[in-house]
């Protein structure tokens, strides 16, 4: 256990630090999981609306994934990964040759 008043003060900022670093990482994995339902509903039931509920939720999977890896909250090899992997997902599932 911490003795001094600035250990203590560390682990009480840190604390708070994890819960929001916590809050930003949950809601990636909730926008993913978002995403890959609505890429699932279109190949059932394509239409324009369906299209457009998808591209919503990408470009906020990206703003989240980016407003966190400008917080340093992820690394930026990770947020480049989670982007790549939902583009290629997209583009597997959507773009008709």
């Amino acid at each position: 256990m911490a003795n001094n008043p600035s250990s203590k003060k560390r682990i009480r900022s840190n604390e708070n630090r994890r819960q929001v670093n916590k809050s930003y990482i949950s809601a990636i994995k909730t926008l993913t999981k978002k995403y890959k339902n609505s890429i699932h509903y279109y190949k059932v039931n394509p239409s324009p609306e369906n299209l457009l509920i998808i591209n919503n939720n990408l470009n906020n999977i990206f703003s989240k994934i980016d407003k966190a890896k400008k917080k340093k909250i992820i690394h930026s090899n990770n947020a480049a990964n989670k982007k790549s992997k939902l583009s290629c997902l997209y583009n597997k599932n959507l773009i008709k040759n």
